[in-house]
């Protein structure tokens, strides 16, 4: 079993049950957070099954953890979770930062 893409596979679930809910079941802010958690998500879930592909595993796992870390914290805060939890989410996003610079890095060392 590859567990690299059964988290994927598992991460995008989570953000489409994520953007559903912020669809159909939220209201006010919580709309807002659990639609750009949602978002940033399965963005970053399609760029880490690219990623294995390219054989790039160093920013797949970047790429999912950063994700979850990033949308986590703002679907926490949207069921209610203390705000403080919004300065958990930069860590996320400096994930997501850091696989895209390392794919990069990774694709001009390939040439």
């Amino acid at each position: 079993m590859n567990i690299t893409v059964l988290v994927a596979a598992l991460s995008g679930a989570l953000a489409v049950a994520a953007g559903a809910f912020g669809a159909h079941g939220a209201q006010g802010q919580a709309v807002e957070w659990l639609k750009t958690g949602a978002q940033y998500q399965m963005v970053h879930v399609v760029a880490a099954l690219i990623a294995l592909q390219m054989g790039a595993r160093a920013p797949a796992w970047l790429f999912l953890a950063g994700g979850l870390i990033f949308a986590g914290t703002l679907y926490a805060m949207a069921l209610g979770q203390p705000r403080w939890l919004g300065a958990v989410t930069p860590v996320g996003g400096s994930c997501l930062i850091l696989g895209w610079l390392w794919l990069a890095f990774t694709a001009v060392r390939a040439g």
